[in-house]
């Protein structure tokens, strides 16, 4: 079952029924159809946003939630705000984070500066790192330095 190449010309000839498809929710999962990339290049899908992905971040996805979920949700400016006056270990990692972002958005998207939001932030566990140390009477204990993929999506609002 391989899938069919198709040109520019061909995606752009049936650029109404892929949105559509694309679109559409499944009827199991809910989850929009799937597109290959160069099907969303083709079509512009997802140029509306700039998106910056790090991962393996050495820092537990639970520390990074608690300061994406103050920032979800607010205007670009009041998040770098919230991000560089927060004590939290997080909030270095994700103000270069923002940073990518919205350099990504300005530069590769040409989306205005001055109306982007933080429209989606989320934290998921990465691969832990297992190590061991050593306890009493020769026994050795398990110390799990976890890591976590954080991602961040800007849009402009309308």
């Amino acid at each position: 079952m391989e899938k069919k190449v198709r040109s520019k010309e061909e995606l752009l000839k049936e650029k109404d029924h892929l949105l559509e498809v694309y679109n559409s929710e499944h009827r199991r999962n809910k989850k929009p159809g799937l597109l290959t990339k160069k099907e969303r290049k083709a079509l512009g899908i997802g140029k509306d946003q700039g998106k910056a992905i790090l991962r393996n971040a050495r820092i537990s996805s639970r520390k990074v939630k608690i300061v994406l979920d103050l920032i979800k949700n607010k205007p670009l400016e009041e998040a770098y705000a919230i991000v560089k006056f927060t004590p939290k270990a997080a909030s270095e990692i994700l103000y270069k984070l923002l940073k990518s972002a919205e350099a990504n958005a300005v530069n590769n998207n040409g989306l205005n500066k001055d109306v982007l939001y933080v429209a989606d932030a989320v934290a998921s566990q990465g691969p832990t790192l297992k190590r061991m140390r050593p306890r009493a009477q020769g026994r050795g204990f398990r110390i799990n330095k976890r890591t976590s993929n954080i991602t961040v999506v800007l849009k402009e609002k309308k």
